[in-house]
């Protein structure tokens, strides 16, 4: 692989810094609220914060990185691992993770080099909650007998807590990018000498 091409020792650290966040944010465990199986956790809101900091491809490396250290270790909130959750009316909501880091990343990265704090919490809200929502409320209606509109009723209860995420994880990444605005920017990949022969 060239040099060009291998991730640099930074981003890796990134990853591994985001991945380890979202794991502690899963320490203070769970409350489950209701019938659903379904329970709130902190780790959503790191979710949030590391497609606003890292953009989509890191985002989604250190989200990805969470899930697979899951499949050994209970790294996911109440002592849960991927297989655990995967069986369970949660599995919508894991494999959400990547396609919300993904869209919060992606149009995090498209405001930059000025992060505006109110269109943050838009953007967080689309990933975090609309497009998580839909692939947990998916799951839930494939692991559990609930049907698409209860699953939905069932979800509402969550909603206040993941729009103070939404809003938390957009303040963060203001300040972050306001005194770090490199953090994000797109690098410029260097280009191998003209051949003379050609």
């Amino acid at each position: 692989m060239s040099s060009t091409r291998r991730m640099p020792a930074r981003d890796l650290a990134q990853i591994a810094v985001f991945a380890a966040l979202i794991i502690a944010l899963g320490l203070p465990g769970q409350i489950t609220i209701g019938s659903s199986g379904v329970p709130i956790t902190l780790q959503s809101l790191g979710v949030m914060l590391a497609g606003a900091l890292l953009g989509a491809r890191k985002g989604v490396l250190s989200v990805t990185t969470v899930i697979v250290i899951g499949l050994a270790l209970p790294v996911l909130a109440g002592g849960r691992t991927t297989l655990t959750s995967l069986a369970g009316p949660t599995a919508g909501f894991l494999i959400g993770w990547i396609p919300a880091v993904a869209v919060i990343g992606w149009l995090s990265m498209r405001m930059l080099p000025r992060y505006r704090t109110v269109l943050g919490v838009g953007v967080n809200v689309l990933g975090g909650i609309v497009v998580l929502y839909a692939l947990g409320i998916a799951g839930m209606v494939l692991r559990t007998d609930l049907t698409v509109w209860a699953a939905a009723a069932a979800n509402v209860a969550f909603l206040p807590g993941d729009l103070i995420k939404a809003v938390v994880a957009a303040a963060v990444a203001a300040q972050v990018h306001r005194a770090y605005p490199a953090l994000l920017a797109a690098r410029i990949p260097r280009q191998p000498a003209a051949d003379p022969t050609h």
